[in-house]
């Protein structure tokens, strides 16, 4: 029995800088057993780490077929005798990374994803504790059939609803709709409550589709829109409020709907796309009856993410609808 650990780089694995002296940017230098190494505790985990350094990659260079990658290793893992996952990447997209991940994982043993907002070189670096409490997530029985899980500040989110919600802060992980799903608390693990797992979708590496994402502003000309459906098959709109664009935009917006799926999202970062509250032109309402698929409370990143899943899958319009009224 074990907990299997990913490295994939990032601030939790900086150390140094590129001038070599204070002050100066920090570079990737630290592996996994390095991580490890810097952890006071993991031997009280009660089960062994098994490290494997994936790729030292910035999290904004991440791709999907890498995650993929990923996921194989981690299920090979598992199949292998761990009892958990741990993977430890950049925290500016593990929020996105987490939900491809949930929307994969097939397994009851939990995929817990964790990072740094603190580098080893700054006072008060927050990567020991992260990782300690990540390993001890992933090893514990209350965490089962979660899915993939973010742990970072002792708190541990369930991947559907977790953002990064602050640039710098330790604390910069929250959930706005419901929370944290528990705590490491005295290093034991407290989960509060269990959302249903739902169905994990297949995944077809042959097709990488196109998905675009336009976030309406004040005043949008939404001039580039009209040319979308020629170089992409699908796109997600972060819409004002709870799913309203500017009126000049819905018939733009509609004659796409009829040429490639478009799911409407908010751009709030919180609550849900309403369904039948509004009747104006641009209204959720009026966007619907134009064919636009309702993203509920998915915000446009995940949105996104789940989108080019089906699509990669080879999902039509009535099905990708089926999937988003399931997962949204």
């Amino acid at each position: 029995m074990s907990v299997a650990l990913f490295t994939l780089g990032g601030t939790i694995a900086m150390a140094g800088t590129s001038t070599g002296g204070p002050g100066g940017p920090v570079v990737a230098r630290l592996t996994g057993a390095d991580l490890v190494a810097a952890v006071p505790g993991l031997d009280t985990l009660g089960v062994p780490l098994e490290v494997q350094d994936a790729q030292a990659v910035p999290s904004a260079n991440l791709t999907f077929a890498q995650l993929l990658d990923l996921v194989d290793a981690a299920a090979k893992a598992v199949a292998a005798g761990a009892h958990g996952v741990v993977v430890t990447q950049g925290t500016d997209t593990i929020e996105e990374s987490a939900y491809l991940v949930d929307l994969v994982w097939p397994h009851p043993e939990p995929f817990v994803l964790t990072g740094a907002m603190r580098n080893p070189t700054l006072a008060g670096p927050d990567g020991p504790a992260n990782l300690l409490a990540a390993a001890r997530v992933a090893a514990s029985p209350a965490a089962r059939e979660l899915g993939a899980l973010v742990v970072l500040n002792d708190e541990v989110h369930a991947a559907r609803w977790v953002r990064k919600a602050h640039a710098t802060s330790t604390g910069a992980f929250a959930s706005p709709d419901t929370g944290p799903l528990g705590h490491v608390i005295e290093g034991e693990v407290r989960i509060l409550t269990r959302p249903p797992r739902r169905t994990p979708l297949r995944t077809d590496r042959s097709r990488a589709p196109r998905v675009a994402l336009h976030t309406v502003t004040l005043d949008d000309d939404a001039a580039l829109l009209p040319r979308l459906a020629d170089t992409h098959q699908g796109l997600v709109v972060a819409g004002f409020g709870v799913g309203h664009v500017p009126s000049e935009l819905a018939p733009v917006l509609g004659d796409l709907a009829t040429r490639m799926p478009v799911v409407l999202t908010s751009r709030t970062g919180g609550g849900s796309v309403l369904r039948h509250t509004y009747g104006a032109i641009g209204s959720e309402t009026d966007l619907q009856r134009r064919g636009l698929i309702n993203g509920g409370l998915l915000d446009p990143y995940k949105a996104r993410i789940l989108l080019r899943l089906l699509l990669a899958s080879g999902a039509g319009r009535d099905e990708i609808a089926a999937a988003f009224a399931e997962h949204a």
